[in-house]
């Protein structure tokens, strides 16, 4: 019996994630129309990130605020196959995206034109959750101090973007 080494497993569930992602997509575009299918599919993605986040926040043991933020959108964007960079900024951090795997998949399926329309709403909300669930709020600890980075506001914005033709993604996690 052949094992498969973590780098195998890591892709087998990376490619049957992408997978169930755009086979639900399309099954419900067939049955009630790609508006609908887009409006469910943001409703999906008001919650699983909220999921992931915690997850990786909890395996991590991240803190809150941009520091834990930068670690697990690093964890996040390797284990989905991006190609990406973080510097941070003044007022927060910017990840700059060189290839994006979603897009990628859009462009291969023959469904590039709709890559953009797709973006607007799911990397919008995505990444707005992402950005919440390290905000939260402050945590006392002894004497009433406030933990480095709990309580912060964190705000998202997209620069650039792939889905747009340009040659890359910026998005800006800011306080």
């Amino acid at each position: 019996m052949t094992r498969l080494t973590d780098e195998q497993k890591t892709e087998y569930f990376r490619r049957s994630y992408t997978a169930v992602d755009g086979l639900w997509f399309m099954k419900v575009e067939e049955k009630l129309g790609f508006e609908e299918a887009l409006r469910l599919d943001e409703a999906v993605w008001k919650i699983l990130p909220k999921i992931q986040a915690r997850t990786l926040k909890g395996m991590m043991h991240l803190p809150g605020g941009l520091a834990g933020l930068e670690q697990a959108l690093s964890a996040r964007l390797a284990l989905e196959g991006f190609e990406f960079e973080i510097e941070p900024r003044e007022d927060g951090l910017a990840v700059i995206v060189k290839r994006c795997p979603w897009h990628d998949i859009m462009i291969k399926s023959g469904r590039g034109a709709l890559s953009e329309r797709v973006s607007d709403i799911i990397c919008r909300v995505e990444n707005s959750v992402w950005a919440s669930e390290f905000c939260g709020e402050k945590d006392m600890i002894d004497e009433g101090k406030v933990r480095e980075g709990e309580g912060q506001e964190i705000g998202f914005l997209r620069e650039e973007r792939i889905c747009r033709g340009e040659k890359r993604c910026v998005l800006r996690f800011c306080i």
